[in-house]
């Protein structure tokens, strides 16, 4: 780098972030933020907005580990989740939901590509978001995204499209829930189609109650599954026979989780334990999605794709939102 590139990259941190100077300072005030998230007072909407609040006044100082770690948290967490669910009741859960997913998954995709043609959006980035959108958010595009060969730009605007959209639907799905006095199981079947990524449908979930987080994890892990047909699919689209299908292996343990508690006494002894464990990892990885959403990520997306992401979430949401309060 250049000594006048260098010298405009620290203004840019200057004007931008506070004590740009003192990597230090704004590492200890992170690290306190993330302990602070791992305590009983830390609520999993508190953790994304203090999240996204220091990403914008001090910016992320471990940025280049936060996409391992939130992949990490999330699924060990999840896995951990398991360890407080009962087999019968999930699979009643998924039966309830198998319909609901099918038609969602497959009107999702078809309504984002004549979006993206609509709004003439380049078209690896278009499926991409449509793609994050049906079935669940940056693992989805994580997935899908080696298969196209998509590029990083394309990557980065799909995900921060549906980060900045699971981000809203963590504040507005609880308030909506409320409102229209959904049941837990309504509410749990409604995040699990509608919101775009696990970590916040699993968030949304656990604030409105036990019964709508058992039936929004296992609708949304069962509704993961999806990801590699749709992988399949996509090397055909895309003529791309050397693309590398990367399998969500992490379900079948917490699978084996639900098993083990429904049917191991000494397991469920210590399954409460576990299960506070694991929603504080949840609640820790909602603050590092916060904190990864930068003034530049934000910026880089662009008005095409969020309108795109945000009519599909939005038809996605009211249409499922319908059906749900008027077939079940």
């Amino acid at each position: 780098m250049s000594e006048s590139n260098h010298t405009e990259v620290k203004k840019e941190k200057s004007d931008i972030y506070l004590f740009p100077n003192n990597i230090l300072a704004r590492k200890i005030i992170f690290i306190v933020a993330a302990i602070l998230c791992l305590t009983p007072i830390m609520s999993t909407p508190l953790a994304l907005l203090l999240g996204l609040i220091l990403a914008q006044l001090i910016g992320h100082p471990y940025i280049e580990w936060n996409s391992k770690s939130i992949n990490w948290l999330l699924k060990i967490s999840v896995v951990g989740l398991g360890f407080g669910m009962n087999v019968d009741s999930a699979l009643k859960a998924g039966k309830d939901g198998l319909i609901f997913t099918i038609v969602s998954i497959f009107t999702t995709l078809i309504l984002g590509y004549l979006l993206g043609k609509f709004l003439k959006i380049e078209k690896k980035t278009s499926y991409l978001i449509s793609s994050g959108t049906a079935i669940c958010g940056g693992s989805a595009i994580a997935a899908v995204a080696p298969v196209i060969k998509a590029d990083e730009k394309q990557i980065s605007v799909a995900l921060g499209t549906v980060f900045i959209l699971n981000s809203i639907a963590l504040f507005v799905f609880p308030f909506v829930g409320h409102y229209l006095d959904m049941s837990q199981h309504q509410f749990g079947m409604w995040c699990a189609i509608a919101i775009h990524d696990t970590s916040s449908v699993v968030g949304a979930a656990d604030v409105y109650g036990p019964e709508a987080l058992q039936v929004a994890t296992t609708i949304k892990l069962a509704r993961a599954l999806w990801i590699i047909p749709l992988a399949f699919v996509s090397t055909m689209l895309f003529k791309n026979n050397g693309g590398k299908v990367k399998i969500p292996y992490f379900i079948g343990l917490f699978v084996l989780a639900m098993i083990a508690n429904s049917y191991l006494p000494v397991v469920s002894l210590v399954s409460p334990t576990i299960v506070a464990i694991a929603k504080a990892g949840l609640t820790l990885t909602l603050f590092l999605i916060g904190a990864g959403l930068s003034k530049k990520v934000l910026m880089s997306v662009g008005v095409k794709p969020l309108v795109q992401g945000v009519v599909l979430w939005i038809a996605i949401s009211v249409g499922s939102l319908y059906a749900i309060l008027n077939l079940i």
